[in-house]
């Protein structure tokens, strides 16, 4: 008669232990998965809205592995990436990837300051800034390869440096390679 009534016992005190481990669950438009004290447990799905308004997963990633699980392939286009130490530009494996996804990444991009000087200007246009993410996923060598001056280069760099380094290295021929991405920040007036 003891035994079942220790099973019974251990059921009853462990079980919250077990559901306090798992968190809470969040879901969005965007995104899913386990929450704990504000932190992200195992696996978390992202999506994104295709343009006839439909809803994709484009990334799986597990935050308890550090662990890309899936990835929607993006359109291929060669990289500038190395080699052992040379660069040179061709296609990957896998290209580096934003943990989240380009929705997660462009969150972040948004965060722009539009420049008064520029205001001031009535300076618009495309200011491109390229860093290089390394085989850890930290995003280093910030610069800007097309800019459009009055404040808005610095701005798009100050954004750039501010995105935290949650990326997935670029792979090629199995191996987590260095990669030059680029990210186009868009300065653009809204008219009243």
């Amino acid at each position: 008669m003891r035994v079942p009534l220790l099973l019974l016992f251990g059921a009853c005190c462990c079980a919250p232990l077990t559901l306090r481990a798992q968190g809470k669950v969040r879901q969005t438009d965007l995104d899913s998965g386990r929450v704990e004290k504000g932190r992200k447990l195992g696996p978390w799905s992202y999506y994104a809205m295709t343009p006839s308004g439909r809803k994709v997963l484009v990334q799986r990633y597990d935050y308890d592995q550090k662990k890309l699980l899936y990835y929607r392939k993006p359109d291929e286009h060669p990289y500038r990436h190395q080699q052992g130490t040379d660069w040179q530009v061709g296609y990957l494996d896998r290209p580096p990837l934003y943990v989240g996804g380009e929705t997660m990444l462009s969150a972040f991009m948004r965060q722009l300051n539009y420049p008064e000087q520029a205001r001031l200007k009535n300076v618009q246009g495309r200011v491109i800034v390229s860093f290089v993410v390394d085989t850890l996923g930290v995003a280093q060598n910030y610069k800007v390869l097309t800019g459009i001056g009055a404040g808005c280069d610095e701005e798009a760099l100050r954004v750039a440096r501010t995105i935290p380094s949650d990326w997935i290295p670029g792979r090629k021929n199995g191996r987590a390679v260095p990669v030059e991405y680029e990210l186009p920040f868009t300065f653009r007036i809204a008219r009243q």
